[in-house]
């Protein structure tokens, strides 16, 4: 497939109408629609793309995933329901194993990884499971993944302590382990709830992050005052650390569940420190995307688990999930629906410490072309993908 040089007629978010001139994986210029002279009865040069007025977005960004986890590729897993976290997290570990025999982790991570390139997302961050039960394999499985498809999509690498912190021993070691050998964060997992020690928990997380120059990545599932309290725990040690914009805290329930005074309070105080918010738009206690953002505070998107032990469900369809978000979040108004889609773009790429992302020139050509004429019927309307490309190469073109 030829390496397109030249876009004809791109909506941007703007609504401008541009050409869009392409060169070594980057975008050259921006010219101006109306300014273009074509040749009235000749054929398109090779390398010539025409969109026909679609929208043209820089590629989405999945700001959360578990690529480890996911079962595609392997026959249909009927869900299996459990008590609450331990008790998933013990099931989980038996269904990996069994699935493991049907299709390896790597095999089903590439699967999931080139299907969301399709769907024009061009960066994800993953966190990866690293735990006693299968040590740093599912690191290693995904470091040869990301090779596999760099052409087609850009992956960010988490180490996730899915068994706990202090509750697991060894697993210091272990995220010691992994940030040396590829993974670019560390992560936590609900240092009260699950590990029932805050501050041991998190000496480790951000102890680490500092030794290795990690950014931070924390599921914090735990709700109310005590969610709240550690969030402001976080706040003050990213503050303390000058890793402002180095942190993010996935999920956040308890911002979802707190009254006037304490939200304020911790939103300040996040916002201030630089900590980012990811959510992927839960069916309980998501946390206030508009008012966050009012506040200051970096809220960003992710397609989170798809397919997989905790539940069945998930396309990884970035555009989708602001869907999601946004009705969840009743977000409704053209400004509202233009804010789900920067969690899902911009905020996401920010949060992931994207350099050059954007439509201007000189960014990478990470591009996806959606057939909607605006940003707002982007969300809503659940468009077509007409065009992808990764770096100017072609991962998937409808246009033809």
């Amino acid at each position: 497939m030829i390496t397109p040089d030249l876009l004809l007629d791109a909506t941007l978010p703007d609504g401008g109408t541009v050409d869009v001139h392409l060169a070594d994986g980057r975008i050259a210029a921006l010219t101006p629609a109306a300014a273009r002279r074509p040749d009235a009865g000749g054929a398109d040069a090779p390398g010539t793309v025409r969109l026909g007025g679609a929208l043209l977005l820089p590629a989405l960004v999945d700001g959360h995933a578990h690529l480890d986890k996911t079962f595609l590729g392997a026959p249909w897993q009927p869900h299996r329901p459990a008590a609450d976290l331990r008790a998933q997290i013990a099931s989980e570990r038996a269904q990996r194993r069994e699935v493991a025999r049907l299709a390896p982790v790597a095999e089903r991570a590439e699967a999931l990884a080139r299907r969301m390139a399709a769907l024009g997302t061009g960066h994800v961050r993953s966190h990866v499971d690293v735990d006693p039960d299968t040590g740093l394999d599912h690191l290693h499985a995904l470091l040869e993944v990301r090779e596999r498809v760099r052409d087609v999509i850009g992956v960010q690498l988490v180490a996730f302590p899915q068994s706990g912190v202090v509750a697991a021993p060894g697993v210091a070691d272990l995220l010691d382990a992994a940030l040396s050998e590829g993974a670019e964060l560390i992560g936590g997992l609900d240092p009260a709830g699950f590990d029932g020690d805050v501050d041991g928990q998190l000496d480790v997380v951000f102890g680490l992050a500092g030794r290795h120059g990690a950014g931070v990545d924390i599921h914090l599932h735990d709700g109310g005052p005590v969610g709240a309290s550690q969030l402001r725990d976080i706040a003050d040690r990213t503050a303390a650390l000058g890793l402002g914009g180095r942190v993010a805290v996935s999920h956040a329930y308890a911002l979802g569940e707190l009254g006037p005074d304490e939200l304020d309070l911790t939103a300040r105080r996040l916002a201030e420190a630089g900590v980012a918010i990811m959510t992927n738009g839960p069916s309980r206690s998501m946390p206030p995307v508009g008012l966050l953002h009012e506040y200051g505070v970096r809220v960003f998107a992710g397609s989170d688990n798809i397919r997989d032990a905790w539940w069945p469900y998930g396309t990884g369809d970035m555009l989708e999930r602001a869907t999601i978000i946004g009705l969840q979040g009743e977000l409704m108004t053209d400004g509202e629906l233009r804010l789900a889609a920067d969690l899902v773009t911009s905020h996401a790429a920010d949060a992931l410490g994207l350099t050059g992302y954007g439509l201007t020139p000189g960014a990478p050509a990470d591009l996806v072309a959606v057939a909607a004429g605006s940003v707002p019927e982007a969300v809503a309307a659940h468009p077509e993908r007409l065009l992808v490309l990764h770096g100017g190469r072609v991962v998937l073109d409808r246009t033809r």
